[in-house]
């Protein structure tokens, strides 16, 4: 085999790229030269198209072999906005995705429709493919929402083992978040919440107004433990609330090691958490914010006490019918909450709304709780009704986001209206408007639609993702 280099690339390396210089089956080296000339700086049109094509139809040999002389040749795409990725995701070749993801591309690049490779992959119904790039786990379950994480185990079998928490309180490793008036304690970045152990806060614990709760073991750690002994023995998460003010806690928790502070606008401060920070914050914030509210029994009005790790409150009188058989005011509640994305009859357009207090220019999905023997999808036809005018007939399920501002279930839905005349309840919603795809594809990719001004909500809420979701359905998938 000839050796040497040309251009700054081994004869080994380009030799695979014959048939992009000649028909024949021999390589003529002032050809190989040649064409390696024209390789350097950005890869010529009928290079990205093979290269393109050849993922397209999941030949992974000649996509390496491309790659190899070419690494500009990644993030190359086609006049639709496609790149090898997604195009390897529309077939299910695996091989050439493996491949690809190898070489470093960019998985979360989106198209000239706003999809991207794991949007396409799914529409076409390539789980495998989804897994690959990281938006299934191997169940094949969708990662979840902001807020939705999971990265503890809840353990609720030992929450009313009171030996064990005692225990594990105390334990070297636990972790303890802080919470004053239902904002925890940040790092100076507001980006990730603020770990203190036992020593930090132990005589916060002996305070009457302090209230601990029972969050879990890491299942990154409980998930590789060998035996039940040993899980058992794992650092828990607790939550810890105090009536303390926010400085004196701030000052005598941390002695000026760490600089941290209180979240000042839930809204806006715990929004910018990472997905596992996130996750475990929504939990925390949503129990204490109940007992804050139950700290009388709503049956008898009696003082009630924590118990079960702060998931159960006990009323104190001993004769309240609260404490005989399941009551639903003993235990932590939750709020569900219909959350719609109204679809046009014409598929093209969808109905988004706005409140008065929302920033200038931004709609939403209109939203509404589900009341008492009311089914998910009567409850969605009720609200978008209510608000708005338009009658829906088919409701479907998409997803769901825990809501910890204090305790909601956010569950999405897709509808299609039936109707499009508007008809806004002001008392309800300031303004209801259709709008075309084009526009909320610009302010989804954008920010903000150029055509309009329109904005919409950030990606952390459900809404962002059931409007990403319907323009993943566009028809050039």
């Amino acid at each position: 085999m000839l050796r040497g280099r040309t251009n700054g690339c081994t004869l080994e390396r380009i030799l695979p790229l014959r048939h992009l210089c000649t028909n024949r089956a021999d390589v003529n080296l002032s050809q190989v030269i040649f064409f390696t000339n024209r390789m350097s700086g950005t890869p010529k049109e009928e290079v990205v198209a093979k290269f393109l094509d050849a993922s397209s139809r999941g030949n992974e040999a000649e996509v390496t072999s491309l790659l190899s002389a070419v690494p500009s040749l990644l993030e190359q795409t086609d006049s639709r906005g496609w790149t090898a990725l997604m195009l390897a995701a529309r077939s299910g070749h695996t091989a050439v995705v493996q491949t690809l993801l190898r070489h470093g591309c960019d998985r979360s690049r989106v198209n000239s429709s706003g999809q991207t490779a794991s949007d396409v992959a799914k529409f076409w119904g390539h789980q495998h493919v989804s897994v690959l790039l990281g938006e299934e786990d191997g169940d094949g379950v969708g990662l979840e929402n902001y807020f939705g994480a999971e990265p503890l185990d809840r353990l609720s079998a030992k929450r009313t083992d009171a030996a064990w928490l005692e225990d594990r309180k105390k334990h070297p490793g636990s972790v303890f978040l802080l919470f004053s008036d239902l904002s925890p304690m940040l790092h100076h970045d507001q980006q990730h919440l603020c770990r203190l152990g036992y020593e930090a806060i132990k005589d916060l614990l002996e305070k009457p107004d302090s209230l601990l709760v029972f969050l879990g073991v890491e299942k990154r750690r409980s998930s590789t433990t060998g035996s039940e002994r040993a899980l058992e023995e794992l650092p828990a998460w607790f939550a810890i609330s105090s009536g303390e003010d926010g400085a004196a806690l701030l000052a005598r928790c941390l002695h000026g090691e760490r600089k941290c502070s209180f979240a000042s606008s839930p809204h806006r401060d715990l929004l910018n958490l990472s997905d596992e920070d996130a996750g475990v914050l929504a939990p925390a914030r949503a129990l204490l914010a109940w007992h804050r509210r139950y700290a009388f029994c709503s049956t008898c009005g009696s003082a009630t006490v924590s118990e079960e790790g702060g998931h159960k409150r006990r009323c104190c009188k001993q004769q309240c019918p609260s404490n005989r058989g399941v009551h639903n005011t003993c235990y932590p509640r939750t709020d569900p909450v219909v959350i719609m994305l109204v679809v046009h009859p014409g598929g093209n357009q969808c109905l988004l709304g706005r409140k008065s207090v929302f920033p200038a220019g931004m709609f939403s999905c209109l939203a509404g709780f589900v009341e008492p023997g009311e089914t998910l999808e009567a409850a969605a036809r009720r609200e978008v009704c209510e608000e708005s005018g338009v009658r829906v007939g088919a409701v479907r399920y998409v997803s769901c986001q825990p809501w910890p501002m204090p305790s909601q279930l956010m569950i999405g839905c897709h509808c299609v209206a039936v109707t499009t005349d508007i008809s806004v309840d002001r008392s309800e919603i300031e303004e209801a408007r259709w709008f075309p795809r084009q526009e909320v594809m610009e302010a989804l990719l954008g920010g903000e639609s150029r055509q309009s001004g329109l904005i919409l909500p950030p990606k952390q809420t459900i809404a962002h993702q059931l409007l990403r979701h319907w323009i993943s359905k566009a028809a050039n998938l």
